[in-house]
Order: structure tokens, then C-alpha cells, then sequence
């Protein structure tokens, strides 16, 4: 790893880092402890009804630039991970959906944020989720240990997409599927002018375009591979929704 991806790489864990401390300490996800979040993140993203009886701590801590949830699909007895699980909105809400025969994991690597998504666990009495500590691109679950991956606004933020994506592979069971929501560019928008209309950690800079998500899942193995733009974030930058399915059989 370069030097300048290890100091994206930190740049993000310090930004989510100080998300978590601010949330924890009572002052919200844009409170005066934390960077400013921009309205078309977070919590605005989920409906009232979805956010009932959550800890208000996990809803304060919500980043994403969607609701994976409400798009997967989830089923009773489903096994679901979450990437970049932040304070855990996502993986109480799968909790809820997989039921108590199923299991709702999430993987962070910031401190902060685990110990704030543990907390809200707690809070909301959910006995079948388990946050772990580990980087997206190196998941520490076996192979073929989950049904489902969901993520939020999280892989654009990643230094080594393509990883990112042969790790949800393996993790997934054969033809277990992905539902995330992430910031994608049009096609015609150059990496260079993505960095001119935000941030890498403002989940701008680091975005790929709809064509790369699309091939570096194929690449990765996946088939029937969807990405849906929903609303615009930045001229040329959309949320989207991006599903696609593990094959039951090796080609």
C-alpha cells in the first residue's frame, strides 16, 4: 500500500472516528465535535416507520446515502453482513428483517464506531447481530459465511475497490447476492472532476463510474449486475443502488 493511499485510508478512519465521539458524547452526527454532514446523507434516508425503536444514538450515527435495507430483499433466517457498518443502523434494521433464526453481522474498522454500534445493539436488545473490527477489503469472515452483503455509501471510500469486491464474493454463499447503496459517476465525469466536486471522504472524490462498478463486478464473478441511479449528490454524481447476484455454479 502507498503512502497516499494509507493516508486516505486514515483520513476516513479519523473522519468516522470523530462521527462516533460526537454521537457518543450527545452531540450528534453534525454537532460541533464532528465534520458537517451533508443533507443528502444520513438519516433523512430512512422512513419515520423504519426508524422506530432504534436507539436515537444509531440513527445520529447514520452516514450512508441510502437505505440498503429496504433493497435487498431480506428474508427470515438470512444470514446479512454489513460493510463499514458505521453505529449500526443497518445492521439493527437487518436484525429486524432476518428475524431471530437469522444473523446480521457488521464489519467497521474504526474503534469508535464499533463501540458505539455495540452500545446501540444493547439498547435495542438485538441478540443476533456481532460487529467485528476488520478493513472491507480483507473481510474476517470465512468464505461463503453470509447470504446477503449490504453496504452504505462505505465503498467508495475504499483504496482498493477491486478487493472490496472479490471479498464480497467469497464471503457470499453460492447465489447469495448484494444490495448497497453507494455514490457512482456518470460515465462522462473523469476522476479529475470528481475530486473537483468533493471530497474523497465526502464519499465524492473516490467514487467509481457506472460502467467501472458494473465491470469490476463482473470482473470480481458476479452476474445479473444492476446499477440504479436514485438521486443526484453533485453535478454528474449520483446515490444508487447496485445489486448482483453470486452464481450458484463456477463458470
Amino acid at each position: 500500500m502507498t503512502e497516499h493511499t494509507e493516508d486516505l485510508r486514515e483520513t476516513v478512519r479519523a473522519r468516522y472516528a470523530a462521527a462516533a465521539t460526537a454521537v457518543s458524547a450527545g452531540g450528534g452526527c453534525c454537532g460541533p465535535q464532528a465534520v458537517e454532514v451533508d443533507e443528502r446523507f444520513g438519516a433523512a434516508r430512512y422512513p419515520a416507520d423504519e426508524r422506530v425503536e432504534l436507539p436515537v444514538e444509531a440513527v445520529a450515527a447514520s452516514l450512508g446515502c441510502g437505505n440498503p435495507t429496504a433493497v435487498a430483499d431480506l428474508r427470515p433466517g438470512e444470514v446479512v453482513l454489513d460493510l463499514g457498518s458505521g453505529g449500526g443502523i443497518d445492521v439493527l434494521l437487518s436484525a429486524r428483517r432476518v428475524g431471530p433464526t437469522g444473523k446480521a453481522y457488521g464489519v467497521d474498522m474504526t474503534e469508535e464506531m464499533l463501540s458505539l454500534a455495540r452500545t446501540n445493539a444493547a439498547k435495542a436488545g438485538a441478540e443476533n447481530v456481532e460487529f467485528l473490527k476488520g478493513d472491507i477489503e480483507n473481510v474476517p469472515l470465512p468464505a461463503e459465511a453470509v447470504d446477503v452483503v449490504i453496504s452504505n455509501c462505505v465503498i467508495n471510500l475504499s483504496v482498493d475497490k477491486p478487493a472490496v469486491f472479490a471479498e464480497i464474493f467469497r464471503v457470499l454463499t453460492p447465489g447469495g447476492r448484494m444490495g448497497v447503496s453507494d455514490v457512482v459517476a456518470e460515465d462522462t465525469v473523469t476522476p479529475d472532476q470528481r475530486a473537483e466536486r468533493g471530497s474523497y471522504v465526502g464519499c465524492i472524490a473516490g467514487a467509481l463510474s457506472i460502467s467501472e462498478y458494473r465491470q469490476g463486478l463482473e470482473s470480481a464473478g458476479f452476474t445479473e449486475v444492476a446499477v440504479t441511479p436514485t438521486h443526484q449528490v453533485a453535478d454528474g454524481m449520483h446515490s444508487a443502488i447496485i445489486r448482483a447476484v453470486k452464481p450458484t455454479t463456477s463458470s
